[in-house]
C-alpha cells in the first residue's frame, strides 16, 4: 500500500526535518518545520484508564488521536485515528524485552486492517544503559527509522539540552508515511518517559 494511503487529511507534514519540543513540566509536544513555525501539537491527557494523545494542527483543528488498547498497554499497542473520519491509520506496537536497554527498543507503525509492518522505530543499541540513573534523561535519545524491508528512512535524534528537544529527518519516505512517523515520534517519548 502506498505511504500517501495513511495520509491524514489537512495535515501538510510533506517536509524532510522537523523539530519536537516538549514541555518541560508535561507531556505536551509540538513539531516546528525548519521556519519555526508549529505544524502539529500534542499532548498527553491526564486522568484517563488508558494512555491518550490528541493532536491537533497549526490552528488548533483536531488532526487525530493516538490511544493505548489497554489500560496498562505492556504490550505497547496504540493505535492513531483520524479525528475528521474516525477511521484507524496505524498501529504503533512495541513487545516489551528485559534486554531492550542493551539491543535497542524497536516500536513498529503497522497498517490496522492487514497488520502489515510499514516501518519501525528502532532507539540505537546501548543507549539506554546510559541513559539511566540520576542524570540519563539529560543524554538525547537516538532513533533510526526503517522501512518493512529494513531499509534506511531517517533519523530522530536528541539534542543536549533542560527540555527535551529532538530533530527528526526524513531521507527517504517513498515507502513510509510520514504522518505516523511524526506522531510516533512525539508519542513514543511520552510513553517511555524521556
Amino acid at each position: 500500500m502506498e505511504a500517501s494511503n495513511y495520509d491524514i487529511e489537512g495535515l501538510d507534514l510533506s517536509a524532510d526535518r522537523y523539530t519536537v519540543e516538549q514541555n518541560l513540566i508535561r507531556n505536551e509536544y509540538r513539531a516546528l518545520d525548519d521556519r519555526g513555525n508549529t505544524v502539529l501539537e500534542g499532548k498527553q491527557k491526564t486522568f484517563k484508564l488508558k494512555e491518550e494523545f490528541p493532536f491537533v494542527d497549526a490552528d488548533g483543528d483536531d488532526v487525530f488521536t493516538v490511544t493505548a488498547q489497554q489500560i496498562r498497554d505492556y504490550k505497547g499497542q496504540y493505535v492513531l485515528t483520524d479525528a475528521r473520519s474516525d477511521e484507524d491509520v496505524v498501529v504503533l506496537d512495541h513487545e516489551y524485552s528485559l534486554l531492550e536497554q542493551i539491543t535497542g527498543a524497536t516500536w513498529t507503525i503497522r497498517d490496522p486492517e492487514t497488520d502489515a509492518e510499514l516501518a519501525a522505530i528502532t532507539s540505537r543499541k546501548f543507549v539506554g544503559l546510559f541513559r539511566t540513573g540520576l542524570l540519563g534523561n539529560l543524554i538525547p535519545h537516538h532513533y533510526e527509522i526503517t522501512d518493512a524491508d529494513g531499509g534506511h528512512v531517517g533519523s530522530i535524534t536528541g539534542q543536549l539540552s533542560m527540555k527535551d528537544r529532538y530533530d527528526i529527518e526524513i531521507d527517504d519516505a517513498s515507502s513510509v508515511p510520514r504522518v505516523p512517523v511524526v506522531a510516533a515520534a512525539m508519542v513514543i517519548d511520552a510513553i517511555e518517559g524521556h
